[in-house]
């Protein structure tokens, strides 16, 4: 019997679940094969929101599969087979933006489709003013932004629709 090979996050052979609207995994895919059907897969969003209430807004790489060069409201990424969905959120703000050790606060789940993505997510917050490191070269930029005036920023940057969709709306807007 021939044994997997692991290959690292982002690659176009990396392994991903492909699953239903309600999350049943139906398949194992490469995430190119994601990608190049439209594959609804799971995924997590972590909106990063400071002390003075502002969120912590990002640039994407150019180098990113999806939406190149725009602009998110959350960290977050595609999660890993089997990989528990806390678990996974805790992974990518390590991973892209260097926090450890923070709590995250489920907001809600749901479901996101477009031409360029389907997604089942779990979206959460966490609270954290850094610092944060940017090795891993997903991120190009970050800004903070009030959360009183986030709407305003939206109109101006080109964000992705699917944390917009899910993250917006579940945001603590004061706390």
């Amino acid at each position: 019997m021939a044994q997997s090979v692991a290959h690292p996050e982002n690659s176009p052979l990396e392994m991903v679940e492909e699953v239903d609207r309600d999350g049943r995994v139906l398949q194992l895919v490469t995430r190119q094969q994601m990608r190049q059907h439209v594959l609804r897969h799971r995924a997590v969003f972590i909106a990063v929101v400071s002390s003075s209430n502002q969120v912590l807004v990002h640039q994407r790489s150019l180098s990113k599969d999806i939406w190149p060069g725009w602009w998110d409201i959350a960290v977050g990424g595609v999660m890993a087979p089997g990989e528990a969905s806390r678990d996974a959120a805790e992974r990518e703000l390590a991973e892209e933006v260097g926090l450890t050790g923070v709590s995250v606060q489920l907001l809600g789940s749901g479901a996101y489709d477009d031409s360029n993505v389907k997604l089942v997510a779990d979206a959460y917050v966490c609270f954290s003013d850094g610092p944060f490191i940017f090795s891993d070269g997903e991120v190009v930029a970050t800004e903070w932004v009030p959360l009183s005036e986030l709407m305003g920023w939206l109109r101006t940057h080109q964000v992705l629709p699917d944390s917009v969709a899910l993250v917006l709306p579940r945001l603590p807007m004061g706390r």
